[in-house]
């Protein structure tokens, strides 16, 4: 991945990213609210040797001093010298946990912390220590006697008053937490982007199928109560891709162009019957004459969309009851008609798959220069399959971020088993990120105008 993919990433799955953020914060916050306060007193010793006349005397004192005090850190945190200063407290336990020895690099210093959830028992025990030490280093490197020990430690820094805990540390656990949340959360994101197999753009339908991308439509939050974009608003970025839509399935086959068309999608809200209801009005307000019919017998939303009556259509019309003339209807004053579905039968397959059905289509056919299907899901039932085969081809709508690339690669095969012919993919709900505008309209750059090239080609290949 290039630098350009990680920030798409971040773009895309921020929400995740801010909240695995937001609860490492969280945890490091109410670990510092429910951690007991620690307090420390600090305390440092010089050591140094006696005795020194001369100066070669003093650089052996020296060498002697620096090797020496390493072991005298060690022997601070021994029974030798806690036990005494415990007991001088009034502690117990093991002290030795509380007390810290660290010499500095290339000097003869040694410093001691010790730590307490009491801080005048952490000065307490360091008073203790600067008194306890000294003492007992003079007696551990006495030979003839008391006073022949060649080291003396001086204390140099008294055992400081704790002013304020140093643990727990607030501010400093919330950076930590926040910065520790950010590389998690930048995990968990390129975690989900690698698992998401859903189809997003352009690239994930290409690694699906060879079939051309006949459209982008932008995604529009809206979309459910203006399913009529194209004509609620005409200069929209929305309207403007399904005109777009219309234009490139002009180059679709120039020499066998496709008049009966149903239009699909792979599972149910991937926007199958607006888009239908988009595209035959578009081609409707371009001058030909549109029947856009209503073959999802299972749940029709084309007429709703419309604001139309529904009692009669098309069941009536393949069970005799009615003929194909009298149950379609005139949308307003456009060259668009719209066949309903009329009653919800019991066995929608068998009647959209009857001989009936395609007798239906060739006398709408005959009269329309477009017929505009409107069919149900591919993957949860065979309804868009059957009718494929009576048609000249299918468009599959894929919505983004909906459908998943095997799921829109099963949907292609079933439509190719029955030898339908598929016209194009039309991506729908793509981010507007994605878009270009110009004049107050927008398309998609690569959807849109690359299909077209890809098809002008193709047909002049042909």
């Amino acid at each position: 991945m290039e630098l350009q993919d990680y920030l798409e990433v971040v773009r895309k799955r921020w929400r995740v990213i801010v909240a695995v953020v937001l609860v490492c914060v969280g945890l490091a916050a109410a670990a510092s609210l429910t951690s007991e306060k620690v307090y420390e007193s600090r305390t440092q010793f010089f050591v140094s040797t006696t005795g020194a006349g001369d100066s070669g005397a003093l650089l052996q004192g020296s060498t002697f001093t620096q090797q020496r005090v390493k072991s005298y850190a060690q022997l601070l945190t021994t029974p030798r010298i806690l036990a005494p200063v415990a007991e001088s407290v009034g502690v117990s336990g093991d002290v030795a946990r509380q007390v810290t020895a660290t010499t500095p690099p290339d000097t003869v210093l040694i410093d001691v912390a010790v730590r307490d959830t009491d801080p005048a028992r952490a000065q307490a025990m360091g008073e203790a220590i600067a008194k306890e030490f000294p003492v007992a280093v003079t007696e551990l490197e006495s030979s003839a006697g008391p006073d022949s020990s060649p080291v003396k430690l001086t204390v140099v820094r008294p055992p400081t008053t704790p002013e304020g805990p140093v643990s727990p540390r607030p501010v400093r656990n919330i950076l930590l937490g926040a910065v520790l949340g950010l590389l998690l959360g930048l995990g968990a994101a390129l975690v989900r982007e690698t698992l998401d197999k859903t189809v997003k753009n352009e690239d994930d339908v290409t690694s699906v199928t060879d079939a051309p991308i006949l459209g982008a439509i932008m995604f529009d939050p809206d979309a459910t109560k203006h399913p009529l974009i194209v004509e609620v608003d005409p200069r929209s970025p929305r309207a403007e891709a399904f005109r777009s839509l219309r234009t490139n399935l002009q180059f679709v086959d120039a020499a066998n162009h496709p008049r009966t068309i149903v239009v699909s999608s792979s599972l149910t809200g991937e926007g199958k019957s607006t888009m239908a209801a988009n595209l035959a009005l578009t081609m409707a307000q371009a001058g030909s004459s549109v029947c856009l019919v209503e073959a999802d017998l299972r749940r029709p939303n084309v007429l709703d969309y419309l604001g139309m009556e529904g009692g009669v259509g098309l069941t009536d019309a393949l069970i005799d009851r009615a003929d194909v003339s009298d149950v379609i209807q005139p949308y307003g004053g456009t060259n668009l008609w719209v066949l309903g579905a009329g009653p919800v039968p019991p066995n929608p397959s068998e009647l959209l798959g009857s001989t009936a059905m395609r007798s239906v289509l060739t006398n709408l056919s005959g009269r329309f220069d477009y017929v505009i299907v409107d069919a149900p899901p591919t993957l949860p039932v065979t309804d868009a399959v059957v009718l494929s085969s009576l048609v000249d081809g299918a468009i599959v709508v894929a919505g983004s971020g909906l459908v998943q690339r095997d799921e829109l690669a099963r949907t292609l095969d079933s439509l190719e088993s029955v030898a339908g012919r598929v016209l194009g993919i039309v991506l729908n709900r793509v981010q507007t990120k994605d878009g270009h505008h110009y004049g107050g309209y927008a398309y998609s750059a690569s959807a849109d105008v690359s299909s077209t090239r890809r098809e002008r080609k193709r047909v002049e290949q042909t």
